[in-house]
């Protein structure tokens, strides 16, 4: 297909900036700009390598970011193509020489919520699953996925798990030390229900994950916080507590990072930790919520990894790898006493899981669609963090700490002065933003900082909330 226009620009490789990143940036300066239209065609991936005289993998990775920021569409047989609809950050009103950002009309009317986290059910491989679902139901032996199956799920399914968690992320399990959950949330619940009883004790971190707090509460147990700070969850403290008390059978803790303040557990406060539960006996309760989306070279090995633990239940889920919509969790222990407690549990609840969801998503797996949409996704999150990096260092860095997070789906915000919380969340749901009020992440007392999540949100709302934000936390 012939090109309607010929790409002149140069490529610094010296620059402090991905090459990839560069060719993207000019792409999209050049639709803002007018000179590329909605509808008119690229350069193909191998013309464009040769013009700039560069490896085509890495035009490819600069197509990529474009169609996951949606700037262009890739139609099959044809070619990549500026997308019809475009998403412009911002409308200009020029008046009286003055230039005005106007928010265009969907930051402008709709409510942006700032979640806990949420990937972007946009990017979902929606098609893939749609494709691995008919030909399961093609299959001449379909009539024996229609039955009655485990409690703890599709057995090749788990397989299929243990081996991922094995080869990514340092475990040694089986299938038969799995078992397959409605989201992660379950597991949690399924674990709590089968660990606790009337009267025990939990620690857990504050400020922390409340849905998991509910969990314990509801099975009769008791809440010990523990502050958080820079390196994680204090060791030190839950020995004391452990002085003090006992009847602690369990840590809750996430470790990877740690929600909601996103920072990494310290090897030697992993460590510690890990005698400390030998010693004590008490289980540990990792919850592992998104350890796919990773930014750097290699994501920090759980704590149920480390083969000298004795007890712990490892929580994960697929819910944001494959879309959040399909609730897939899964929990790991080695203690199948547990285990078949959680079984029976899951019978009364519920039979068994979704068998069919589960093939398809295993079908997934095998052929590797599972593996380059994770791929697709990170380097999705990780221009989007970026972008978001750079919208904190121009609106909040005066006014509030952060750390780049290394993977993940959201910053921790850390204002300069304690505020009034109440006032701010009102402030900013009347911009039409709403973030989870610190409440939710704290016990007892609120702690002075709130989670800003990117995943789910597009480049306009970012753009518009950051900077509201930033104005209120000024005042």
């Amino acid at each position: 297909m012939l090109r309607p226009w010929k790409l002149e620009f140069e490529i610094d490789k010296n620059l402090n900036k991905a090459v990839y990143l560069q060719i993207a940036d000019t792409i999209i300066a050049d639709i803002r700009s007018g000179r590329l239209k909605p509808g008119d065609a690229l350069p193909g991936s191998r013309n464009l390598a040769q013009l700039l005289k560069i490896n085509r993998n890495t035009v490819v990775e600069a197509y990529q970011v474009l169609s996951n920021e949606e700037w262009v569409i890739s139609k099959e047989r044809k070619g990549i193509f500026v997308s019809d609809v475009l998403p412009v950050l911002h409308e200009r009103v020029h008046q009286a020489g003055i230039e005005e950002d106007i928010p265009s009309g969907p930051v402008s009317k709709m409510m942006i919520n700032f979640d806990d986290g949420h990937p972007d059910s946009k990017i979902a491989p929606v098609t893939e699953l749609a494709r691995a679902y008919r030909q399961i139901f093609s299959r001449k032996a379909k009539w024996q996925m229609m039955g009655y199956s485990s409690e703890h799920g599709d057995p090749e399914f788990r397989k299929s798990i243990a081996q991922m968690l094995n080869h990514q992320r340092g475990m040694h399990i089986s299938e038969h030390e799995i078992s397959i959950t409605r989201g992660s949330q379950m597991a949690m619940f399924l674990a709590a229900q089968a660990l606790l009883k009337p009267g025990d004790q939990v620690i857990i971190e504050n400020p922390g994950y409340q849905p998991a707090w509910k969990a314990f509460e509801y099975a009769g147990a008791e809440l010990l916080p523990v502050t958080v700070d820079h390196e994680g969850v204090l060791v030190e403290d839950i020995e004391k507590l452990l002085t003090f008390h006992n009847n602690i059978k369990a840590v809750y803790i996430t470790p990877h990072r740690q929600y909601p303040t996103t920072v990494t557990l310290s090897l030697a406060r992993r460590l510690r930790l890990i005698e400390l539960s030998n010693q004590y006996g008490f289980t540990i309760i990792e919850d592992d919520y998104d350890n796919e989306f990773h930014f750097g070279y290699r994501p920090i090995l759980p704590v149920s990894s480390f083969p000298d633990l004795d007890r712990y239940v490892y929580i994960g889920t697929l819910s944001k790898v494959v879309a959040p919509a399909l609730r897939i969790g899964y929990l790991v222990s080695k203690n199948r006493e547990l285990l078949q407690k959680i079984g029976d549990l899951r019978k009364i609840i519920d039979v068994q899981g979704d068998v069919i969801m589960e093939q398809a998503v295993l079908q997934l797996i095998k052929e590797g669609a599972v593996k380059k949409h994770i791929k697709k996704a990170t380097l999705h999150y990780k221009n989007k963090r970026d972008f978001v990096s750079g919208l904190l260092e121009k609106h909040l860095k005066k006014w509030a700490g952060y750390t780049v997070p290394e993977g993940g789906l959201a910053f921790w915000i850390t204002p300069e002065k304690t505020l009034d919380w109440d006032a701010v969340t009102g402030l900013l749901t009347e911009k039409n933003i709403n973030i989870i009020h610190p409440k939710q992440y704290s016990h007892e007392q609120t702690v002075n900082g709130f989670r800003l999540s990117y995943g789910s949100l597009s480049e306009e709302q970012l753009e518009y909330s950051i900077k509201a934000i930033g104005e209120i936390l000024s005042r």
